[in-house]
């Protein structure tokens, strides 16, 4: 039977193990994401803004649903890093502030949302 080990390694600092934490680093951050968009309302959000920066009120006339609900899921994806925004009088503005959500949003939308 062929199999394929990695040796221990007890050096903390040697490459390998540098490697792995930085790719672990990279999967929680991929994880999180994931989780933050996963949510039906929060991904149509994503992509109504794909290409846009969008007030509250804009958004809400866009997804069709309360301002409360939209603000409630707004945040959420500004917490995680997903969104950016801007304040101008009493107005917030958001848009995508991820560079890897918009070309994760453009795949999806590539994968799902046009015909095989």
């Amino acid at each position: 039977m062929d199999t394929l080990s990695i040796e221990q390694d007890d050096d903390q600092n040697s490459p390998l193990m540098n490697s792995l934490m930085v790719k672990e680093k990279d999967v929680e951050t991929a994880s999180r994401a994931l989780k933050a968009i996963s949510h039906p309302l929060r991904l149509k959000i994503l992509c109504i803004l794909k290409e846009n920066e969008l007030s509250v009120q804009d958004i809400v006339k866009y997804v069709g649903t309360s301002q409360s609900n939209i603000s409630q899921h707004l945040g959420i994806l500004k917490d995680k890093g997903i969104l950016a925004s801007r304040k101008e009088a009493n107005r917030v503005f958001y848009r995508v502030g991820d560079v890897r959500i918009l070309k994760l949003i453009v795949m999806m939308q590539e994968t799902f949302c046009s015909d095989p």
